[in-house]
């Protein structure tokens, strides 16, 4: 009985603190702060993608499973797609004329074991190409406020470590992106564009001879 009235109660009764107390916490724990904010910008991600009548489903996979990635999966026109949410490195914002640029860390948050096209395996941070469907960037540290930035998978820089082969790093993403605003390519000011074009492509990829 306790702990379902517990659960009635907001995070500052529940804890017994005031929300300044909680905010001189967050300021003064960079991680705590970040694990936060990660997750503060999916919510509101979710309520962006939520604007479309054609997604009809939001769900997220667990956490701790390192061996799937996408930090939402969302259901448009009835096919699932793998959005994963990033943000950017503060210390990284820069002003050139009239446009903001910034960089955002693409990768793991912890080394896995990744599986190349060859079978070959990696013990590394880095996200593979494909592994999720769109890269979502929110630029709060730029805008402070809720907007986000949108790139295909496909269409985001590969990695250049020299001491990957040129295979290896065809099929890895670059674990620092360089991103704008106002967005230039290949990022978009929404999502639903990308959504569509890839609709597109399964669609004539599927009805092409050698997709049948």
């Amino acid at each position: 009985m306790a702990a379902r009235m517990a659960k009635k109660k907001n995070i500052l009764r529940r804890w017994d603190i005031s929300l300044m107390e909680l905010t001189v916490l967050l300021d003064d724990n960079p991680s705590l702060r970040g694990m936060l904010f990660g997750y503060v910008a999916e919510h509101h991600l979710r309520q962006l993608l939520k604007r479309s009548r054609e997604v009809t489903d939001i769900s997220k996979k667990d956490d701790h499973d390192r061996k799937k990635k996408g930090d939402l999966i969302v259901t448009y026109k009835g096919r699932g797609f793998k959005l994963e949410c990033k943000s950017l490195q503060t210390n990284s914002i820069r002003q050139v004329g009239d446009v903001f640029m910034g960089k955002v860390q693409c990768d793991a948050s912890d080394r896995r074991t990744v599986t190349l096209a060859n079978g070959a395996t990696l013990e590394k941070t880095c996200l593979l190409a494909g592994e999720f469907d769109i890269l979502a960037v929110n630029l709060h540290a730029i805008r402070d406020d809720w907007h986000f930035i949108f790139a295909k998978n496909v269409d985001l820089p590969r990695s250049r470590y020299k001491q990957y082969t040129e295979q290896q790093r065809s099929q890895l993403l670059a674990t620092l992106i360089e991103v704008s605003w106002p967005p230039q390519r290949p990022f978009r000011d929404e999502p639903f564009s990308l959504l569509e074009e890839m609709l597109t492509t399964s669609s004539a990829s599927a009805s092409s001879p050698s997709g049948s």
